[in-house]
């Protein structure tokens, strides 16, 4: 490598976590993405997301394949899947419009129940993301239960239970687990119909249709 090759430490201060994360999610939503493709949806120099899909695969959080003619196709690994999701909790916890972006997609999605009717409405999981999902209802006016072990007899005003099984019967269900969204997002599948679980984006969940 070049001496004034672009690295990842070049990356602004606070920038090197949202930019990996970019990577592999951009990689886990496209396997034939390219260098220039990433750089151009990250927003950063073409040099500077080549140094981060190195870094991605010496870490062993990327795989390639080499396809003629001189194409290659790039596939998270089981380590990468792991480091995306422990990102995702890093970036969302330290995000400074991390309050404007989770009250608007939860807002979202909450309006979305109310549209079709569903009035009875988990939110799935514990933390800051189901305590702004709280406050967020009280435009909606659902019925709305928090699913979480652990998190007491209420939640920001909430009734809460441990287990899926003990909400009751339920119209759908808006995941907030922030430390693990993919595996309740999962856990949540094993219970519901996919189309009754809502997903806010910036938690980044794959649904199993190739969509976050």
């Amino acid at each position: 490598m070049a001496a004034d090759a672009p690295t990842p430490s070049a990356a602004p201060a606070g920038a090197e976590t949202e930019i990996t994360l970019g990577v592999l999610d951009a990689v886990e939503q496209n396997a034939q993405v390219t260098q220039r493709s990433v750089a151009s949806e990250l927003g950063i120099a073409l040099g500077l997301a080549n140094a981060y899909l190195k870094r991605c695969m010496r870490k062993g959080w990327i795989k390639v394949k080499q396809i003629p003619p001189n194409r290659y196709l790039y596939y998270l690994t089981p380590k990468g899947f792991a480091e995306k999701s422990r990102l995702t909790a890093e970036y969302l916890g330290s995000s400074f419009n991390f309050f404007r972006r989770a009250r608007a997609q939860l807002e979202e999605a909450m309006g979305a129940c109310a549209a079709r009717g569903w009035k009875r409405v988990a939110l799935y999981g514990k933390g800051e993301l189901t305590e702004i999902g709280a406050l967020c209802n009280a435009e909606f006016q659902l019925d709305l239960v928090v699913v979480a072990p652990g998190a007491g007899a209420r939640v920001a005003g909430v009734p809460a239970v441990a287990a899926l099984a003990e909400a009751g019967p339920l119209d759908a269900v808006i995941v907030t687990d922030l430390a693990r969204p993919q595996l309740a997002f999962d856990e949540v599948k094993a219970r519901m119909a996919p189309e009754r679980i809502l997903t806010p984006r910036l938690l980044r969940i794959t649904r199993g249709n190739g969509k976050a």
